[in-house]
């Protein structure tokens, strides 16, 4: 059985979303480097190839559609501004007016990408893996968003990657909230700045974040902490990932980050009944 929820609820343009019962995100990366799914605007398909992904991700149950247009996948090099924003450009088009009342998130650490995104596209939430500064904290205090703080910092050594964990994020969210920002949702960042044993004990203890009594987002699709273990390719980890969606679940977490839609609605049905 999952952890109790406490009932949650963000303003998304003006709409409340009810995060009591879990939820779940599905990623389109529209770039052509992200470490596992991705689509190039450049290719001569992309346009029917978002509409068909977006399209089953919302028929599968998807609430929010996290939409990126600039990879930060480990070792990656970022795309600037300006590619980012190109990028943005052609799937917020495809997508909000192919599907015109799905929330959108997009997924930048860029302060005047996210502005942008909100003011010219109504961009419902910022997800931003950087752990954010003063700039993008104004930003989303100004427009009135829900903003994905994730918790990416270098290691300190001298204390738990847990205690660490909620250090960061009670500063973080003091420094939002004097801004004037109300929805925040904490991402722990899973692979940023961890290692692999990190990376599941924080997992393993993730229910500790609840003391701050905010949603918690969990990212785990496909990545390094379940292929490295099992000592095999991001396109292999199907499995391991819906495992660790399942914990994650019976320790409380309120959103679902994820590639494959279908089976995250299925491991909510099975872990909330």
């Amino acid at each position: 059985m999952s952890s109790s929820c406490v009932p949650y609820s963000i303003n998304v343009g003006g709409r409340l979303m009810d995060l009591s019962s879990p939820s779940v995100m599905g990623i389109v990366n529209v770039t052509p480097d992200s470490f596992y799914t991705s689509i190039s605007p450049t290719v001569p398909s992309f346009a029917a190839t978002i509409q068909h992904l977006v399209g089953s991700m919302l028929d599968e149950g998807a609430q929010i559609i996290d939409i990126g247009g600039c990879s930060t996948r480990p070792d990656s090099v970022f795309a600037d501004a300006s590619e980012e924003q190109s990028r943005l450009t052609a799937a917020l088009d495809i997508v909000l007016n192919t599907f015109p009342d799905c929330v959108v998130s997009v997924d930048t650490f860029r302060p005047e990408i996210a502005e942008w995104c909100i003011k010219g596209y109504g961009v419902q939430i910022i997800n931003d893996i950087s752990g954010g500064n003063n700039a993008m904290y104004d930003v989303v205090a100004q427009q009135g968003v829900p903003y994905i703080l994730t918790f990416n910092e270098p290691r300190n050594n001298d204390i738990s990657i847990c205690q660490q964990a909620l250090l960061f994020f009670a500063d973080r969210v003091q420094k939002l909230r004097d801004r004037g920002a109300k929805d925040i949702i904490l991402d722990p960042g899973f692979g940023f700045n961890k290692t692999l044993d990190e990376n599941y004990e924080l997992l393993n203890n993730l229910e500790a974040l609840k003391i701050l009594e905010l949603p918690i987002l969990v990212g785990v699709s496909h990545k390094s902490m379940i292929y490295k273990l099992l000592d095999t390719t991001p396109g292999a980890t199907l499995n391991g990932t819906t495992v660790l969606h399942t914990l994650a679940l019976t320790k409380g977490a309120n959103i679902l980050r994820v590639h494959e839609v279908k089976e995250a609605m299925e491991c909510i049905k099975l872990t909330t009944k």
